[in-house]
């Protein structure tokens, strides 16, 4: 159970899954300037169905510092509000993409420039929404996959920059294939900037929350002897302070010879 005075060492927590993901980037990265496997390092535009990349490590770490959190005492209040919170953060994030697709066209078919813009700012907005709707499950859970999620995007947004400006031939530069021809600073803004700090930081989210709640509802708080001593220790303490009453019994000092 969360409580209000103490709040877990997210930096810790995420410091090695997010090592792990920028290794996995980087070497997704050589996979495929190499000419590695498609099956591996997918060169397509989205590079979707790749074996190697991050996006198979949401559930994975959802689990993770669920587990974690569990043990240190920073359980969520009710798993199953987390588990509902992410499957309406999921429906949600579905009608969204559905309506903007209905709306401004399929970007991997045709799509006008303002038709990329208005299914950027759509998604982004949907994916604020949902980010803000999950954050009312289980705060500390919230807090640490929210960090893991821009931790783990951010070196992929960099990627991106870098093989946008070297025309490397990777998946990393290239939008849908119905997106019209743009400046450069356009093209790194909708295929880039927008999807990596909005729709994956939300995909990241709500995954990672659900396999997160999944694994809460079964793991217990992990209950062991330092914590009894952190307990018992004040009134020890307490006990230590306090002089024995000194014994004013009329009766008692008449039997006394």
């Amino acid at each position: 159970m969360e409580t209000s005075h103490s709040v877990p060492n997210v930096k810790r927590l995420i410091m090695v899954p997010a090592l792990i993901a920028l290794a996995i980037t980087i070497f997704r990265l050589v996979g495929e300037l190499v000419g590695g496997s498609s099956v591996f390092f997918n060169r397509d535009a989205g590079g979707g169905g790749a074996l190697v990349g991050i996006v198979w490590l949401v559930p994975i770490f959802g689990v993770y510092f669920a587990i974690k959190l569990v043990r240190q005492g920073f359980g969520p209040a009710s798993a199953g509000k987390v588990i509902g919170l992410s499957v309406a953060g999921l429906v949600i994030a579905g009608v969204a993409i559905f309506l903007a697709f209905a709306l401004t066209g399929d970007p991997n078919v045709s799509v006008s420039l303002g038709g990329a813009i208005g299914f950027q700012l759509g998604i982004a907005i949907a994916s604020l929404v949902v980010v803000l709707i999950l954050r009312k499950g289980w705060p500390a859970f919230f807090q640490t996959m929210l960090s893991y999620a821009f931790a783990s995007r951010i070196p992929v947004l960099i990627v991106m920059l870098v093989a946008m400006l070297g025309n490397w031939g990777t998946h990393y530069e290239l939008g849908p294939a119905g997106y019209p021809e743009m400046g450069f600073l356009t093209k790194f803004i909708l295929i880039a900037l927008f999807p990596q700090m909005t729709f994956w930081i939300m995909f990241t989210m709500v995954f990672g929350t659900l396999f997160g709640g999944i694994a809460a509802a079964l793991v217990r708080p992990k209950v062991t002897a330092e914590a009894d001593v952190d307990v018992a220790q004040p009134l020890e303490e307490a006990d230590e302070g306090v002089a024995p009453a000194p014994d004013n019994d009329p009766e008692k000092a008449e039997d006394t010879p």
